[in-house]
């Protein structure tokens, strides 16, 4: 059925449960999963420069940690599970576009990721990761709930 499932994380407790989810199924199925990180780069422009407290550099690092440290817990609950993982972080504008095109290029069949439940005129202002790559993929997409 499926060979390796995409696990997008942002490290929230939504985003974790759809990640185990996506372990159960591919151990279920006998798949391997890779799991991915994005990281969206400094933004330089503010309303108010003066509350900038880190610099470019240091924000990279910070995010760098923050990604490998969601990379560690995935890749921990798959090899408690005895599916193989495979993690990556990526540096993009776009986070939709960065999970989809992950997607492609590691040869994933299925994305797995996490609905954060905005609904109303918030989901709708603020959008949604989630919906942008139910959109936009042409591989299939399990939102987890």
């Amino acid at each position: 059925m499926y060979k390796n499932i995409l696990l997008p994380t942002d490290g929230s407790d939504l985003s974790k449960n759809a990640v185990q989810h996506g372990i159960q199924l591919a151990k279920a199925v006998k798949a391997k999963v890779t799991s991915v990180t994005i990281i969206t780069p400094s933004q330089l422009f503010m309303l108010e420069p003066e509350i900038v407290t880190e610099t470019p550099e240091d924000y990279m690092k910070h995010m760098v940690n923050f990604a490998s440290k969601c990379l560690d817990q995935v890749k921990a609950a798959a090899l408690a599970e005895g599916v193989s993982c495979d993690v990556l972080y990526l540096e993009h504008d776009s986070p939709y576009e960065a999970i989809i095109e992950t997607a492609n290029n590691q040869h994933c069949d299925l994305i797995v990721m996490a609905s954060h439940g905005r609904r109303g005129i918030s989901a709708i202002v603020l959008g949604s990761e989630t919906v942008k790559v139910l959109t936009h993929s042409t591989i299939p997409v399990l939102v987890y709930r």
